[in-house]
């Protein structure tokens, strides 16, 4: 059938065969034409299109509370993926209480970038677990001398154990690589640069019966740092404001080495 184009009245053709296009139509108060309605009552049954004219801002009237529902059902699937928080992949719990050493640092001066690293380790580790206490140790080479031993290890570990009383014990490390100055380094005396520093964190938790390794976990991180200086070829962290010189950094080390001491939302 052949049907009549019209610059005012575009023509959309309606498959009214279809029970949902139809039923929308005729809720929409349109019937078809006169002379659509005798040429349809013509054919035989094996003619299953029926075409006709209608206005083109009728259609998308009628067609519009289609689209939305679709919408509306893509969004319902969308949403049916839920967050779920799942708890640490290691559990500390059954410690109850652990033993922390100062993290120990390489290529590098200054205890400003090490003391603030282990202050945020166990700031994330407490607020990660429950039921445990961190009971800290102090600098390592204060402790190494109290206990008797010249380097952190498994021996070290057991004699922790005997001295403080604790079933575990973290030990960590960081080593300090590319140093990038980003200005003219006025001395140590007054560390004021900025500079580029990569930094790697290791960290261990020893069991301070058998000495052995119950955990490691690395993190790395490269940010421009400020108020740092050299010495003897090694950078010197020396801030006044560790925070704001270093924060940016030891966050985003932290926050590698304690992934699987802390809970984390999934989808599921």
């Amino acid at each position: 059938m052949t049907v009549a184009s019209s610059k005012l009245r575009p023509t959309v053709y309606v498959d009214t065969t279809q029970p949902h296009a139809a039923a929308a139509l005729r809720a929409a108060g349109w019937r078809r034409p006169r002379a659509s309605r005798q040429a349809a009552s013509g054919r035989t049954r094996r003619h299953r299109w029926a075409l006709f004219r209608v206005r083109l801002a009728s259609a998308t009237r009628v067609m519009a509370p289609l689209t939305v529902a679709a919408v509306m059902l893509a969004a319902v699937g969308a949403c049916s993926s839920k967050r779920v928080l799942v708890p640490p992949r290691i559990d500390l719990s059954g410690y109850n209480r652990l033993g922390l050493v100062g993290f120990t640092i390489e290529n590098a001066e200054g205890d400003a970038l090490n003391r603030l690293a282990t202050d945020r380790f166990m700031t994330n580790v407490l607020e990660g677990q429950q039921g445990i206490e961190i009971l800290e140790l102090g600098e390592a080479d204060a402790l190494l001398a109290e206990i008797g031993e010249t380097q952190l290890g498994p021996r070290a570990a057991q004699r922790i154990g005997d001295e403080y009383g604790v079933p575990a014990v973290f030990m960590g490390h960081l080593t300090v690589s590319d140093v990038k100055p980003r200005g003219r380094l006025a001395g140590i005396s007054v560390p004021h640069v900025e500079a580029t520093v990569s930094v790697d964190l290791t960290v261990r938790l020893l069991s301070t019966e058998s000495g052995g390794t119950t955990w490691s976990k690395r993190g790395h991180a490269e940010e421009v740092v400020g108020q740092v200086g050299l010495s003897g070829g090694n950078v010197y962290f020396s801030a006044e404001h560790p925070e704001e010189a270093y924060g940016r950094l030891v966050d985003a080390l932290v926050y590698e080495v304690t992934r699987d001491l802390r809970p984390a939302w999934v989808k599921q």
